[in-house]
């Protein structure tokens, strides 16, 4: 009996996320809505013209490339921090959404932080936005046929709407800004600095499977 009780233990350990730091509402995270969304997702708002965007994106594609089965990650482009022309910034959200849905997300977001942050080069331009997104090899033909689309302006439209809502309930205040379910903000600033990426990961998958 007590074998029996031992393996049975066992398997509760090991089916169960055992998470090394212990995590705080309030501290670790907020409550921002009373309801989660329907499926799992982790979301970041974030700017191309955001430094610390820049130097955290291998970490944010890290671990949405390491999300558990049924989970989404999604990425928000906001337009309030300077750098580029409101239409500039636009387009560079469109451009996204469209290298996105040919599976060249990363490689174009990558792509774009190297333009602005490590090669110091402006983005001035819809050209400009339009070559970047070729250098990942995203075809002419593709780009240009779906940039101007109706679902793709449409999901730019959704972003600066999901931008200014958030920005009116005081919870998009910088980026990047992490939420997980629609419900949980990441507060980066009270996660250890020493351990950030790994605590970070933790925390994203603690609140993926948080149910209350």
């Amino acid at each position: 009996m007590k074998k029996l009780f031992a393996f049975l233990f066992t398997a509760v350990l090991l089916s169960t996320p055992v998470f090394a730091q212990t995590f705080v509402e309030g501290k670790h995270y907020e409550v921002i809505a009373e309801q989660a969304t329907s499926k799992p997702e982790f979301k970041e708002y974030f700017s191309f013209f955001c430094g610390g965007c820049a130097s955290i994106e291998p970490l944010v594609q890290q671990i949405s490339e390491s999300l558990p089965e049924g989970a989404q990650f999604k990425k928000v482009h906001v337009d309030f921090v300077r750098g580029a022309s409101p239409e500039v910034q636009n387009t560079l959200a469109r451009a996204y959404l469209v290298a996105n849905a040919l599976e060249k997300g990363n490689a174009f977001s990558t792509a774009v932080f190297n333009h602005i942050h490590r090669q110091r080069q402006q983005i001035r331009n819809d050209n400009d936005v339009r070559s970047i997104a070729l250098g990942v090899g995203i075809s002419a033909e593709d780009y240009d046929s779906r940039i101007n689309s109706f679902s793709v302006r449409m999901g730019a439209t959704v972003m600066r709407n999901e931008q200014n809502e958030l920005s009116r309930a005081r919870v998009l205040t910088g980026v990047p800004t992490f939420v997980v379910n629609g419900k949980y903000k990441i507060n980066n600033a009270n996660l250890d600095s020493r351990n950030f990426a790994a605590e970070l990961e933790q925390l994203v998958d603690y609140l993926l499977q948080k149910t209350g």
